[in-house]
């Protein structure tokens, strides 16, 4: 490739996910830019890279999406040619489609088997090669309504759940210009703080970062999204105690009773977060909450299947910006949340 002659590192020699992000970082390091200054560039290029994503991105041992991908090896200055040769690998390394003898110079990983990560560890236990990352937010309406959906093999996900207990915790931005360290002065007021610490009950989900609440659109494919808080949004929902964590159950005044959780028990950074009927998606409709701050300013939301977090990209306020399971960023920035009581007759 053209940056393998002008020094810069090769994605060809990439194995596995791990390398692959290895190889990015050292792209970084050959660009000899920071984060704030990768944001920057890509700002001028008309690409979206918010430092915070790059750095839970480096710090992660999973595929990045693809949009990320091209946007960082833009920024780091590599050109069409060099840019075509890190989508590729990248795609054949998300559909399984790399092993070891194809890769030049490839060398065995003498590195610690957990350092795959949860996800990719999750993905190997299905047995199957990981899928292309999740549709683009519009792609959701075009989900089958719900209690269609085909139930995947039992063993499938009780082999992903043993993999999260491998799960680490919040990764750090990997940066010498530290961790971010919240928000800054100034910030809009998003109604109260996190209230009481979470009980079992009927409950009101607000995201602290903009006060709007959890709710659907009205449609049949159960994507959640954040919107004004109403007393009639729907679906209601209810904190349910289960081994291990929480379950958030829901109830539809069309569908009736259900469970949130990650989209098709995806493990990708992106999936979306919807509400579907209870018991077909494992782990990936149980979540743990995890209190931020002293005081507490919210909960994280993390799925028990993938460990990340669920939250709304890029920390945006605008009411109708759909919920996703994200990368966990390290200023929690769009994925803190607060549980408000609600009178328990409202759930039926």
């Amino acid at each position: 490739m053209a940056g393998a002659r002008s020094g810069a590192p090769d994605p060809e020699r990439a194995t596995d996910a791990a390398e692959f992000v290895a190889a990015l970082q050292a792209l970084k390091d050959w660009s000899g830019l920071t984060y704030r200054e990768l944001t920057s560039r890509a700002e001028a290029l008309g690409d979206v890279l918010p430092r915070s994503t790059v750095a839970n991105m480096l710090a992660r041992a999973t595929v990045p999406r693809e949009e990320l991908v091209a946007a960082f090896v833009r920024a780091c200055g590599c050109d069409p040619g060099d840019l075509d040769t890190w989508l590729r690998v990248r795609k054949e390394l998300a559909r399984g489609e790399r092993q070891a003898e194809e890769a030049p110079d490839a060398v065995s990983p003498d590195r610690d088997p957990a350092g795959a990560g949860a996800a990719g560890e999750a993905a190997h236990a299905r047995g199957s090669a990981p899928a292309e990352p999740p549709p683009a937010p519009g792609a959701a309406a075009r989900r089958p309504r719900r209690r269609t959906r085909v139930l995947l093999p039992v063993a499938g996900f009780l082999l992903a759940s043993a993999a999260v207990a491998a799960a680490v915790g919040l990764p750090g931005d990997g940066d010498g210009e530290g961790r971010e360290k919240g928000r800054a002065d100034g910030r809009p007021a998003a109604a109260s703080g996190p209230g009481p610490a979470p009980a079992p009950g009927a409950v009101t989900i607000r995201a602290v970062h903009s006060g709007l609440c959890l709710a659907e659109d009205g449609g049949q494919n159960g994507q959640v999204y954040q919107r004004a808080c109403a007393p009639d949004s729907i679906p209601r929902f209810a904190l349910k105690r289960i081994e291990g964590g929480w379950r958030l159950v829901t109830f539809h005044q069309k569908f009736g009773e259900g469970c949130t959780g990650v989209q098709d028990k995806s493990v990708w950074d992106g999936a979306p977060v919807e509400d579907q009927e209870c018991g077909k998606r494992g782990p990936a409709e149980a979540f743990r909450l995890e209190p931020v701050g002293s005081p507490v300013r919210g909960y994280r939301l993390r799925p028990l299947h993938s460990d990340l977090c669920v939250g709304v990209e890029a920390g945006t306020k605008r009411a109708g910006e759909p919920l996703r399971q994200l990368t966990c960023a390290a200023d929690a920035e769009g994925q803190l949340f607060a549980f408000d009581r609600r009178e328990s007759a409202a759930t039926g």
